[in-house]
């Protein structure tokens, strides 16, 4: 009886997908002193193999192995951070064995490495970042079941070719869109196009797929990257004068994310530095501090075409950055550049 039963334990794993859990902290591996304890808590405490071992229905879904890139909280992560996963994630993806890659992270920065990884990645197999508003501790905690969907979304070839992702609160979003808007609260990530899709149960329900390029589309690919040029956002709002922008340039920022008010308003004090760092070499990108459907119309509100400035169509500063800083390892003129904020 001991070898037949082995024997179907075996047949049924092989017919599972092999996901692996890549670990790199936030609150989903956090720890609070109580569990009334929902938002006062330490971040990136619990290793991999405890996410995992807390999970035990995972075994239902695929074969599943952890790996801990690093344990921090994401908003001290920083661009090598950012490189070192992506060339891990490359390197799992490239394995016949890994049909998909989860990904733990701090909800902080989850959009930027989400919309980082969908530049960088030339790989269709699903990569999914997952989170959780509330440490593991919490008697309202959130992390299991969003792993859990995570792990879902992750061995589904339903979600092949869709680009990086995002799941939480049940919701399947674009590592493009998605954004946290909200903090406390489990609710906290929102798409302003609205979210890819659903899980339930396990299972992956799609309404929408991303049309902007991504991936095995992406011109960008981590393996010809070595480091990520300095972009800086400097954040618009009344009675602006340019001390932002001028540090920012003296520091070596190689491009300035202007995070404007409303369709990315530049204060009349402000334009005439902004034209000033333009000819001396550095990048103007104006995108808007507006929440949840920011989109800035080139030649409105400033001549960009005569300033020769790029604008970040409807993707938030901290996005912009990112595809910024992607884009000018590549050195682009401005007029390459706003092809890519447009195309990407």
């Amino acid at each position: 009886m001991p070898p037949v039963s082995h024997a179907r334990t075996t047949d049924a794993e092989a017919k599972l997908a092999n996901v692996v859990i890549l670990a790199t902290g936030g609150t989903i591996a956090g720890a609070g002193a109580s569990a009334a304890n929902s938002a006062t808590y330490q971040a990136a405490k619990v290793p991999v193999e405890q996410l995992v071992a807390g999970v035990p229905e995972l075994k239902d879904l695929a074969n599943v192995r952890g790996e801990q890139v690093f344990q921090v909280a994401s908003e001290s992560f920083t661009n090598d951070n950012l490189l070192q996963l992506a060339r891990q994630v490359a390197k799992l993806a490239k394995q016949a064995d890994v049909d998909g890659i989860v990904i733990t992270h701090g909800t902080d920065t989850l959009e930027e490495t989400a919309y980082f990884l969908n530049l960088v990645i030339h790989s269709d197999k699903p990569v999914v970042l997952v989170g959780s508003m509330r440490p593991g501790t919490a008697m309202s905690a959130d992390g299991m079941l969003n792993l859990y969907n995570a792990v879902a979304v992750a061995r589904d070839a339903t979600a092949r070719g869709k680009g990086v992702l995002a799941v939480m609160n049940d919701e399947i979003h674009s590592g493009r869109d998605v954004s946290k808007a909200v903090n406390i609260r489990t609710e906290a990530f929102k798409s302003p196009w609205g979210a890819l899709g659903m899980v339930v149960e396990g299972k992956s329900y799609w309404f929408r797929a991303p049309l902007k390029r991504h991936t095995t589309a992406s011109e960008f690919d981590i393996e010809k990257i070595d480091s990520l040029p300095r972009v800086d956002i400097a954040y618009g709002y009344g009675n602006l004068d340019d001390t932002a922008y001028q540090a920012f340039a003296k520091a070596g920022a190689k491009a300035i994310i202007h995070a404007g008010t409303g369709n990315g308003s530049v204060a009349a004090p402000v334009v005439p530095t902004l034209k000033a760092l333009r000819a001396d070499g550095l990048q103007i990108i104006r995108s808007s501090r507006v929440n949840q459907g920011g989109f800035v119309l080139r030649n409105a509100e400033q001549p960009d075409d005569a300033n020769d400035w790029v604008v970040a169509h409807d993707l938030n500063p901290q996005k912009a950055r990112i595809l910024a800083m992607v884009a000018l390892t590549g050195n682009p003129d401005s007029q390459a550049l706003q092809r890519i904020f447009w195309e990407y």
